[in-house]
């Protein structure tokens, strides 16, 4: 295969990454506390022998999540939570301890507030916060500090990490934060409200129109050029 070729093919790669991630952008449109994310395209220019010019390829590096706010919707919730600015919760799960903007948190049998997968959700100081659902009316300030019949017994904690180019997603609404966390007072937190996920439909299914067309596009040069390498060999063999 010639430089045309491999250099069709790596594109073609990068369009099959970024297509997927739109399709999943588009899936958990309705997911609570979803951040869309974007390809990261490099280009690699390697020199060629003799008098040929430079070859440039671009490849799929990795992927951006957008940290744009999502829309706040009230649901009443005495255990939903939002947090409008920057900043994440912290939980605690078996692979460690994990960021997410999703906040629908329910008590556990032992009064720890828990996700709907039951990790625990943690407090400034990094330890579950427990609340005893029995002792009267539970408030959640804009700082996160939680009251159970007018008395603080918790707070719940807001982290940013330490460097924000290492904010891995490790799976559904959680990321990870390989280089720590530090704890972020600039963010609201608001009781009974839950944060949307801040992918736009409209966009996304225009960039996956623009995606497939440029899949197609590349798919039609590497038929016509495997159509052409054909006839020569053709042809060739005739000689």
């Amino acid at each position: 295969m010639d430089n045309a070729g491999y250099t069709t093919l790596n594109r073609q790669s990068g369009l099959m990454a970024e297509m997927r991630a739109v399709a999943n952008n588009i899936a958990n449109l309705s997911t609570t506390g979803f951040r869309k994310e974007g390809v990261i395209f490099a280009e690699h220019v390697a020199d060629l022998e003799g008098a040929e010019p430079s070859l440039s390829m671009a490849t799929a590096e990795g992927r951006l999540i957008n940290l744009a706010q999502g829309t706040l919707v009230q649901t009443g919730g005495a255990f939903d939570l939002a947090i409008e600015g920057e900043g994440f919760f912290q939980i605690e799960t078996p692979e460690g301890n994990r960021l997410t903007r999703a906040g629908s948190f329910t008590p556990s049998p032992e009064g720890e507030l828990v996700t709907p997968d039951g990790y625990r959700l943690l407090d400034l100081g990094g330890a579950p916060v427990f609340v005893p659902t029995d002792a009267g009316p539970i408030a959640v300030a804009n700082d996160g500090t939680v009251s159970v019949g007018g008395n603080p017994v918790a707070q719940i904690g807001l982290f940013l990490p330490s460097d924000p180019n290492d904010l891995i997603h490790s799976g559904g609404t959680r990321f990870a934060a390989d280089g720590g966390v530090e704890p972020y007072d600039g963010g609201t937190m608001f009781q009974g409200f839950l944060e949307n996920s801040n992918v736009n439909a409209v966009t996304e299914i225009a960039r996956m129109i623009e995606v497939q067309r440029a899949y197609e596009m590349g798919q039609g040069f590497l038929d016509s050029e495997d159509a052409r390498i054909r006839a020569v060999i053709q042809t060739l063999g005739r000689t």
